[in-house]
C-alpha cells in the first residue's frame, strides 16, 4: 500500500534561465505540475507514492513518465492520450518570483472511467489541487477519485492552486475551489489564496472558517515569513529558514510533499495523537526542504533529498 497517491496535472514547466546575446529568452524544459511535485518531494524524502495523470503520446510525455519512475513513483496509474503533454511556460523576475502561461493538452483529458479502470490502491493520503478542477474531464475524473479515496479511508489532502488564467471567471474559480472542502483533511494553501477561499486575509480568523468547515490540518505559507497552522484549538506561526533565492518554482510543493512524507510515516497514523510541538517539527523540517528547492533553479530537479535534510 503506497503512502501517499496524487491525481491531476503532469506538465513540462518551460522555465526562464536567462536571455542570449540576443536578449531573447533561454528556456529549459522542467518536468513539473503541483501534484506530480508533491508526491514526487515526498518519495524523494522517503514515503512510497503513485500518481495517477494523463500526458500525450510525446518526448515530452517519454520524459514525465520517465522522471515519475526514476524517483520511485508507480505510474501504473499514468495514462496517454491523443493530445500533447501539457505545457506551463515559466517565466522569473529579478527577484526569482514566478508567472505562468499554461498550453493544456492531455491532463485535461484523464476520464473518470480511465481511473475507474486503473483501481485506486488504498492509501494513507490522497492528494489533489485545484487546477485539474478548472475544466474538462478532469474535473470529473478528480472528484470521482477523491470520493473513491475518502471511502476507502484515506485522508485526503488538498492544494487550491489559484492560476487566474485558467478559470473563465474569478467567480467559477470560487464556486470550484470551494466544492471540494467539505471532502478535505488536510489543506495547504498560500496567503494569498487564503482570502479566496475563506473571504478573509486573517490567518486567524480564515485558518479557523476553514476547520469549522471540517478541515482538520490547516497550513497556509506566508513566503519568506514561513507557514502559519491551524490544528485544532491550536495554532501558530513556524518561521522560514533564510536562504539566497534562485527560483521560487516547486517550493509549495517541496514544502507539502514534505508535510505528507513525514505525516504518512508516523507509526499512529497521519493525525492521531499528534501534538503541535511534533507538528511544528514536521512543519520546520518541511520549510527547510523548500528553502533548498528556492536555492536551486527548476521545480523537481531543484528538490532535496532526504539525505540532504538529516
Amino acid at each position: 500500500m503506497p503512502d501517499i497517491v496524487a491525481i491531476g496535472e503532469i506538465l513540462i514547466d518551460l522555465t526562464q534561465i536567462g536571455t542570449n546575446e540576443q536578449n531573447v529568452g533561454i528556456f529549459a524544459a522542467n518536468p513539473g505540475g503541483a501534484p506530480a511535485n508533491t508526491v514526487v518531494a515526498a518519495a524523494l524524502l522517503g514515503a512510497s507514492c503513485a500518481f495517477l495523470g494523463k500526458v500525450g503520446r510525446d518526448s515530452f510525455g517519454d520524459t514525465l513518465l520517465h522522471t515519475l519512475e526514476e524517483h520511485g513513483v508507480n505510474t501504473d496509474g499514468m495514462r496517454r492520450g491523443d493530445r500533447a503533454t501539457t505545457i506551463a511556460v515559466v517565466t522569473l523576475s529579478p527577484q526569482g518570483e514566478r508567472s505562468f502561461q499554461f498550453l493544456r493538452g492531455a491532463d485535461l483529458d484523464l476520464s473518470p472511467d480511465e481511473v475507474d479502470k486503473t483501481p485506486l490502491p488504498r492509501c494513507k493520503i490522497f492528494h489533489f489541487g485545484s487546477v485539474s478542477l478548472t475544466a474538462g474531464l478532469s474535473r470529473s475524473a478528480t472528484l470521482f477519485a477523491v470520493r473513491q479515496a475518502r471511502a476507502q479511508g484515506a485522508l485526503v489532502s488538498y492544494d487550491p492552486n489559484f492560476r487566474p488564467g485558467l478559470w473563465p471567471s474569478r467567480e467559477s474559480a470560487l464556486q470550484w475551489m470551494a466544492l471540494p472542502l467539505p471532502l478535505v483533511d488536510i489543506i495547504k494553501l498560500s496567503d494569498e489564496e487564503l482570502p479566496l477561499i475563506t473571504h478573509t486575509g486573517d490567518l486567524a480568523a480564515g485558518t479557523r472558517s476553514l476547520r469549522d468547515q471540517g478541515i482538520r490540518l490547516v497550513l497556509v505559507t506566508l513566503g519568506s515569513r514561513g507557514v502559519f497552522y491551524r490544528w485544532g484549538e491550536h495554532s501558530g506561526l513556524v518561521p522560514s529558514v533564510p536562504t539566497k533565492v534562485a527560483d521560487t518554482n516547486g517550493a509549495g510543493d517541496t514544502f507539502l510533499g514534505a508535510v505528507l512524507s513525514r505525516l504518512a510515516r508516523r507509526q499512529e497514523g497521519p493525525l492521531e495523537g499528534l501534538e503541535p510541538p511534533e507538528l511544528e517539527d514536521i512543519l520546520f523540517f518541511a520549510n527547510r526542504a523548500a528553502a533548498l528547492t528556492c536555492s536551486r533553479s527548476g521545480a523537481i530537479p531543484a528538490m532535496p533529498a532526504l539525505s540532504e535534510l538529516i
